[in-house]
C-alpha cells in the first residue's frame, strides 16, 4: 500500500469510529451514569488504542477493554 492510501483509510477509521462513538451514546438514554461512563470510556479507548497503534484490532479492542474499566471506576461510589 502506498502511504496516501494509508493515511486516507487511517482517517476513515478514525471517523468511523468516532461517528460509531456518537451514535452508541445516544443509545445509552436508560443506563445508568455508571453505564454510560463505562461505554463512554471503552469507546473513548477505542478511538484511542486505533490511533495509537495505526489502526490494529488488538489495539483497538486493548483499547476499549482499558477505557472501560476506567470509565467504570470513575463513577464507582
Amino acid at each position: 500500500m502506498n502511504s496516501a492510501h494509508q493515511k486516507s483509510l487511517h482517517k476513515s477509521l478514525i471517523w468511523t469510529a468516532l461517528l460509531v462513538l456518537c451514535l452508541s451514546t445516544t443509545a445509552c438514554g436508560s443506563m445508568s451514569t455508571r453505564g454510560k461512563s463505562t461505554a463512554l470510556g471503552a469507546g473513548i479507548g477505542a478511538v484511542g488504542g486505533a490511533v495509537l497503534t495505526g489502526g490494529s484490532a488488538i489495539g483497538t479492542v486493548g483499547g476499549a477493554a482499558i477505557g472501560g474499566v476506567i470509565g467504570n471506576q470513575i463513577d464507582k461510589k
